[in-house]
C-alpha cells in the first residue's frame, strides 16, 4: 500500500505544471490562455482570470507581438445578435474580487495577427493596470478552436 501511494506521488510530481500565474501588486493574473484558430484567421482572443486582493483597479491596456493590436473586449446582445465590442475604459477590477476573461464574456482581442499561433505555442503579453502596473504574462496556446466570431465584429 506505501508503495503505491509512493508511486501515485512520484507520477503526480512528473507531470507539468497546468496553471500558470502571474502577481503585480494585489493582483493575480491566473492562467492565461488561448486557442489554436486556423491558419489565416487575422484574429486570435486572449482569457485569463484577474483576481484582486486589494482596492478597486482597472486593466487598462494589453499588448503583444503576436499581433499589431490587442484590444479589451466584451460579448454584447445587440437587439438578439451577440458582438464583440471593444471595453470602453478598461475592465474593473473590484476591490477584493475576481474577473474571469472567458469565451462568450471579456477577453483580450488580438487583431491583424501575421501568423497564428498552434497548440502548444507560447507567446508574451504585457498587460497595464491603473494602479497595479505592468506584468509581462506568458500566453500558453491550447488545442480546440476557438469558437467562430459572430457577425458584426
Amino acid at each position: 500500500m506505501k508503495k503505491l501511494a509512493l508511486a501515485a506521488l512520484a507520477g503526480l510530481l512528473s507531470l507539468p505544471v497546468l496553471a500558470h500565474d502571474y502577481s503585480v501588486g494585489p493582483l493575480n493574473v491566473g492562467h492565461p490562455y488561448s486557442r489554436a484558430m486556423p491558419a489565416s484567421s487575422p484574429t486570435a482572443a486572449v482569457f485569463m482570470t484577474i483576481s484582486n486582493s486589494g482596492g478597486a483597479d482597472r486593466l487598462l491596456a494589453a499588448s503583444t507581438p503576436q499581433a499589431a493590436r490587442a484590444e479589451l473586449h466584451q460579448h454584447i446582445n445587440d437587439n438578439g445578435v451577440m458582438r464583440m465590442r471593444e471595453v470602453a475604459g478598461g475592465i474593473a477590477l473590484p476591490a477584493g474580487g475576481t474577473v474571469t476573461l472567458a469565451p462568450g464574456g471579456l477577453h483580450v482581442m488580438l487583431l491583424q495577427v501575421p501568423k497564428q499561433a498552434v497548440s502548444g505555442d507560447r507567446f508574451p503579453l504585457q498587460l497595464q493596470f491603473e494602479k497595479a502596473g505592468k506584468v509581462t504574462v506568458e500566453v500558453k496556446v491550447e488545442s480546440g478552436m476557438a469558437p467562430v466570431h459572430p457577425a458584426g465584429h
